[in-house]
């Protein structure tokens, strides 16, 4: 596992391609995400990174 804290300074669209990361955001309820999802950041999001399985994926930030 391994775990970090996050700060987006932009919006970030991310597709995962593999893996699993489970995110906990400084406030409200922790959400994983797997290969498959689609998943954006907002920017200004304070959040931690609990990565379970090795993360592979295309982003954009904007």
């Amino acid at each position: 596992m391994y775990y970090f804290p996050w700060t987006y300074d932009a919006e970030e669209i991310c597709y995962i391609l593999e893996g699993e990361v489970t995110v906990q955001p400084e406030f409200g309820n922790a959400v994983t995400v797997k290969a498959g999802d689609l998943v954006t950041f907002p920017q200004g999001m304070n959040c931690h990174w609990n990565i379970t399985q090795p993360i592979r994926k295309h982003y954009l930030f904007r």
